[in-house]
C-alpha cells in the first residue's frame, strides 16, 4: 500500500512509500481510506511544532474516513463494508479523560490515516451518518468533536445565548453550525470580510473584521448591549485570550481550543476572578462524544462546510493551504480518487 510518511521535520520532507499491505489481528480492523481532513494540529505535527520530541518516522493526520475490508477474530462492533471514522484518541472511549486516555492519538502518538489503508482496533471506530459523504465524514474526528464539547461541556448553550466564533477554520465553523442548531446567536471575527460574508450563510449574525477593528472584545459587548457573550470559542490562544475575557459576560464561559495567534498579553487573574468565567481547555473527546454528536448530525442532516478537496498523489498542497490561512471550514485529502 502507498502511504505518507514523516521521516523527518518540514513539509519538505514528507515522502510517498510503500508498505506492507496490514492484516487483521484478533480485535482490530482494517479500513481502507477514502478521505483524510486537516488540522491545524496536523500542520503542527510535521512542522515539528507540536511535538519536537516525537518519535519518527510518522504517518501523519488524525482525522480519515473509510470502508472496512477485513475484520479480525472477535471483532461485533462493525463488519466488513461498513462506513467508519476512526476516533482522534483510541484510548479515549467514554467518561472524563485521563493520563492513560489522551494517549494513543493518530498522527502523533500513534500512525495516522494518510494511508491507502490503516489498522485500528474495533474499539477506535465508529459508523458515521449516512447521509454524509467519506470527504465531510473526514472531518469530524477532531474539529466537529472538539467544537461539540466546547458548545455541550463548556458552554451549555441554549436557545438565545449568544456565542463567539473566531476565524472561519474547521472548529469555528462547525461550533457556528451547531451553535445555530441549538438556537443560539453567533457572533464572529475574522482578518476577511469575504469570509464573514460567506459564514453569513451558513447563519452568522453578525461579524467583525478584527484587522481594521483591532479592539473586538469592545465591539462583542456593545453588541450584546453590554452584558457580554455566554460563550467564547476560543482558538487563537495566548494572542485573544484576553480579549476574550473582556469580552464574556460575568458567570460565562470560554472554551480555549487552539493557539494560532502565537504570544500574547499575560492573564489578569483579577478579571478572570471578577467576572467568575468559567474556562476551559478543550482536548477533543471521547468515543460517546464523537457517537452523541453523530446522532444529532444524523438527525438535522447537518452538512460539515468542505473548502477544497486535494488529490492523494499531493499532500503538501493541503498544508501550503493551511499554511496560508486562506481555507475556510476544512481542507480534505481524497486518498481513492
Amino acid at each position: 500500500m502507498k502511504a505518507w510518511r514523516l521521516p523527518s521535520f518540514g513539509i519538505d520532507k514528507l515522502e510517498l512509500v510503500t508498505l506492507p499491505d496490514p492484516k487483521p489481528q484478533r480485535g482490530e480492523v482494517v479500513i481502507k481510506v477514502h478521505a483524510v481532513s486537516w488540522n491545524f494540529r496536523d500542520l503542527m505535527v510535521v512542522q515539528g511544532r507540536y511535538n519536537p520530541k516525537m518519535h519518527l518516522p510518522r504517518i501523519p493526520c488524525s482525522d480519515g474516513a473509510g470502508e472496512v475490508m477485513a475484520i479480525g477474530e472477535g471483532v461485533t462492533r462493525v463488519q466488513v463494508g461498513d462506513r467508519v471514522a476512526g476516533i482522534f484518541m483510541q484510548n479515549w472511549i467514554d467518561g472524563e479523560a485521563d493520563a492513560a486516555k489522551i494517549r494513543g492519538a493518530l498522527g502523533g502518538d500513534i500512525d495516522g490515516m494518510l494511508a491507502e489503508f490503516v489498522v485500528l482496533r474495533e474499539e477506535g471506530v465508529l459508523r458515521f451518518p449516512e447521509h454524509l459523504s467519506y470527504e465531510e465524514a473526514a472531518t469530524l474526528p477532531c474539529a466537529a468533536v472538539t467544537a461539540w464539547n466546547a458548545l455541550f461541556h463548556t458552554g451549555g448553550v441554549t436557545p438565545g445565548d449568544t456565542v463567539v466564533i473566531q476565524g472561519t477554520g474547521g472548529v469555528s465553523t462547525f461550533a457556528l453550525l451547531f451553535a445555530k442548531m441549538l438556537g443560539a446567536r453567533v457572533l464572529g471575527t475574522s482578518s476577511s470580510d469575504a469570509k464573514l460574508e460567506r459564514a453569513k450563510t451558513l447563519g452568522l449574525d453578525d461579524g467583525v473584521n478584527y484587522r481594521q477593528h483591532p479592539e473586538w472584545d469592545k465591539w462583542v459587548v456593545e453588541k450584546t448591549g453590554g452584558r457580554g457573550a455566554d460563550l467564547i470559542v476560543e482558538v487563537g490562544g495566548a494572542g485573544t485570550l484576553m480579549q476574550s475575557l473582556r469580552a464574556v459576560r460575568i458567570g460565562g464561559a470560554v472554551a480555549q481550543i487552539g493557539v494560532l495567534s502565537g504570544k500574547g498579553e499575560g492573564v489578569e487573574i483579577s478579571l478572570l476572578l471578577h467576572r467568575q468565567v468559567r474556562l476551559r481547555g478543550i482536548y477533543v473527546g471521547s468515543r460517546f462524544d464523537f457517537e452523541k454528536m453523530n446522532r444529532a448530525i444524523a438527525q438535522q442532516k447537518l452538512k460539515p462546510v468542505v473548502d477544497e478537496v486535494f488529490s492523494f498523489s499531493d499532500a503538501s498542497s493541503a498544508l501550503r493551504r493551511m499554511e496560508s490561512g486562506a481555507h475556510f471550514g476544512k481542507l480534505v485529502t481524497s486518498v481513492t480518487h
